[in-house]
């Protein structure tokens, strides 16, 4: 059973032999054009260039009154195969390529008056006069060419050459199949390095398609071979950067499913377990059943809270969140949400600690920003020390205020602080106050945050507190009494 191949006109393989296979026919035909065309239709050009310059240099030879002036028309005859005359005073003499073969110089003197009576029409000195004549000795044709020496009167000198136009018929042929070996030769060499070089790209292209279908088959434990050419090179590095970072989004994403899931199911079973022991028991006594419907009610709060808290972080996260920026004071908002602790305070003995400036006059979105005061004033508490101590303070560096909350927790381990940020991550330090939470607080604040494009981060050493802050630009009092301006759409989220 024969199998068909496949044959595909948008592969490299196929675009680097059509590219180069081009340019060395291209290259084959420029030479076939330049040697065999132009050797047939420029031969009689080149001839009268080469004829002239030789006139000049026996001109620049006679004019310098060089001593050997005979010895030199003498050998550039030999040389050039031309027949050259000179003639002063009505005395002519003759220059040959071989000085025993003078025949053909007699058959070339007829023409002679010819060239002469052109030259005297000629109103410029310096311009010499040509043409071509057959003999019917010679089964070529000839090149006449004069010009004058000198023309002072009464001694004038007159140069004059003649150079048989040889056929070059048999000249193409040899360079016909000269070329034919040589075009044979480089189609056979462009025809190896084609095959090798297209080899040599496409493998490493294919071998990367081949580890990236197992990538897209859930396989980020790949590694894509960087040891190419730069640019693949590039991409391979690339594809295993993407690798890993789907790897860490497949696994926070398991990681959610579970959190969430857990954190769905413990609601729903005590909302269950409330229900039935209302209908079976406690129905009809109304202190114990408004007991059990109130921790329904707690329970059905904290599941409201966890949804509402996960499409918080899906809206800003999708661009779909309105700011609604006003001049506000930064520490009346920050003492507002202390103040809400205070029970904790009274009833839990934890100690809270705000250090302030008068004013802190900010530019923002109020609620999102105490949003983000209240998440990391929470935190806080859930991770401070036994010292269940809670500072906040806000200072002024340049043109921002920052607002940093601190504990003398466990801190937070180096390896572990760039992902404090994400979803449902938990620490491997153990917090004091089991407070109930979404495990959302932080991936809500960083949001907010970059929504704000202010700076923000986390201090953090290990059995001694974490410090976490934020800074917004500081507001001049005179935007107080400016109108405010209207909501703000999103910024494109940087990538």
């Amino acid at each position: 059973m024969s199998t068909k191949i496949k044959f595909d006109q948008n592969s490299i393989k196929f675009r680097l032999w059509l590219y180069f296979l081009s340019l060395v026919v291209g290259i084959v035909v420029l030479i076939w054009v330049l040697q065999i065309f132009f050797l047939n239709n420029g031969y009689e050009d080149m001839k009268v260039k080469e004829v002239d310059r030789i006139a000049s240099s026996i001109y620049h030879a006679y004019t310098r009154n060089d001593a050997n002036l005979t010895e030199s028309i003498q050998e550039l005859s030999v040389t050039n195969d031309f027949y050259v005359m000179m003639e002063s005073d009505g005395t002519l003499l003759l220059f040959t390529p071989e000085q025993e073969n003078i025949i053909p110089v007699y058959r070339y003197q007829n023409q002679i008056p010819k060239l002469r009576a052109s030259l005297e029409k000629s109103k410029q000195a310096s311009l010499p006069v040509y043409f071509k004549f057959s003999t019917t000795y010679e089964k070529y044709s000839t090149l006449a060419y004069g010009r004058y020496l000198d023309r002072t009167p009464g001694k004038e000198v007159l140069l004059y050459i003649f150079s048989p136009l040889y056929p070059v018929t048999s000249t193409v042929n040899i360079l016909k199949h000269q070329l034919l070996s040589v075009t044979t030769i480089i189609l056979a060499l462009a025809f190896i390095m084609i095959t090798y070089f297209s080899s040599r790209i496409t493998r490493p292209i294919k071998s990367i398609t081949n580890t990236a279908k197992r990538m897209g088959k859930g396989d980020y434990n790949v590694k894509f071979e960087a040891d190419s050419y730069s640019e693949i090179n590039n991409l391979a590095n690339t594809l295993n950067t993407a690798a890993y970072e789907l790897g860490m989004a497949d696994t926070r994403q398991r990681d959610l499913i579970a959190n969430v899931s857990h954190d769905l199911k413990t609601p729903l079973t005590m909302i269950r377990s409330y229900a039935e022991m209302i209908r079976d028991l406690s129905g009809d006594n109304p202190e114990k059943r408004n007991a059990h419907l109130q921790v329904i009610i707690d329970e059905t709060d904290r599941m409201n809270q966890l949804v509402s808290d996960m499409a918080s972080v899906s809206a800003m996260r999708t661009n779909k969140v309105v700011l609604d920026k006003e001049i506000f004071d930064l520490s009346s908002a920050a003492a507002s949400i202390l103040a809400s602790y205070q029970l904790l305070q009274e009833q839990e003995g934890y100690n809270f600690i705000f250090n302030t400036p008068k004013e802190c006059l900010v530019y923002a979105d109020k609620n999102r920003i105490e949003q983000v005061i209240s998440n990391l004033t929470g935190n806080a508490i859930k991770y401070c020390g036994e010292d269940k101590v809670v500072i906040v303070n806000i200072k002024r560096v340049g043109k921002k205020f920052r607002l940093e909350v601190s504990d003398h927790g466990p801190g937070i381990k180096p390896e572990e602080i760039p992902h404090v940020w994400d979803r449902y991550y938990k620490t491997s330090t153990n917090y004091v106050r089991p407070t109930s939470g979404t495990g959302l607080g932080l991936a809500i604040v960083k949001e907010i945050l970059t929504l704000h494009r202010c700076n923000y981060g986390v201090e953090s050493k290990v059995n001694k507190g974490s410090t976490f802050w934020f800074e917004l630009e500081a507001a001049k009092k005179e935007k107080e009494k400016a109108p405010v301006k209207p909501k703000e759409s999103l910024p494109d989220r940087p990538k």
